[in-house]
């Protein structure tokens, strides 16, 4: 081959090589390029699709707080809690109930009845009955509505047991009477004479039952005897707790008040509480 002829065939076969160094060159700068994006997109799709859902399971996997409802929702009238027969043997002369102020009788109420039993030069007999209802809801921040009750329970009984001036302080469990029961008795010295006060807290599911009562001989008349007022008040007690169960239906009423629906027994006298015994006027 001549060399002029060699020369020619390497003058034709180099542009064929610059094009296919081109192409490799191409080729290989696109490949990185390729991997970047790819790399890129799949860090994006976990932020944007896994992040928003696992967020939103996380959500729907925590349920709204809860608490359960409370057994009654309303309170009866305070002043016909007790029957006709029961205010006549607690309170013979009291005309009628003095009602208590409240901004929602469904919640809380109150009655008290003043008695007094004139006998001229040889004195006379004050008797003072109150009955104080309070009803607690359930709510999901403080609790159940019959635990909010027994904590208000326990501080009523620690509160009779701190009554000022109280003499001869006794304390006893009451049985068959709504699902916690404590009565309270003790002396308490006016000038008017010597007063005997007996107070019985009740708990009934969310219901909290207190009920005062007290007598005194005034003016030379013989003191009562605290044992007939401690069995009076306990059946008034008793009473009233039922009035609780029939304001709230068949459904309540039907229910035995004096079977504990919680298991907790009677508070013992070591815990009881207090109501002021005040009606003395």
């Amino acid at each position: 081959m001549s060399e002029g002829t060699m020369q020619r065939r390497a003058q034709r076969e180099q542009p064929e090589r610059a094009k296919r160094l081109t192409r490799v060159l191409v080729c290989a700068a696109a490949v990185p390029v390729m991997l970047v994006a790819t790399g890129c997109s799949s860090d994006s799709g976990s932020d944007d699709g896994g992040g928003d859902k696992a967020a939103s399971a996380s959500a729907s996997a925590s349920p709204s707080p809860t608490v359960q409802a409370a057994a009654y929702r309303t309170l009866p009238e305070a002043c016909r809690a007790l029957s006709k027969k029961t205010l006549e043997d607690l309170a013979p002369k009291a005309k009628s109930g003095k009602e208590g102020s409240s901004d929602d009788v469904a919640s809380r109420a109150s009655c008290s009845w003043s008695s007094l039993d004139n006998n001229g030069v040889k004195g006379s007999q004050f008797r003072w009955l109150n009955v104080s209802l309070l009803r607690f809801e359930s709510d999901t921040t403080r609790g159940p509505g019959d635990e909010l009750a027994q904590e208000y329970y326990d501080k009523q009984v620690r509160e009779v047991r701190a009554t000022p001036g109280a003499k001869g302080l006794n304390a006893q469990a009451v049985a068959g009477t709504g699902d916690e029961a404590t009565a309270v008795r003790y002396d308490l010295k006016k000038k008017e004479g010597t007063f005997k006060q007996q107070t019985v807290v009740v708990r009934v599911e969310n219901v909290v039952v207190t009920l005062d009562y007290n007598g005194a001989g005034l003016a030379g008349d013989k003191t009562p005897d605290a044992a007939a007022l401690l069995a009076d008040a306990k059946k008034a007690a008793k009473e009233a707790v039922l009035s609780v169960t029939r304001a709230n239906g068949p459904a309540a009423a039907s229910g035995s008040p004096s079977a504990p629906a919680s298991g907790r027994p009677s508070a013992p006298a070591s815990e009881a509480p207090s109501a002021s015994a005040s009606g003395t006027s």
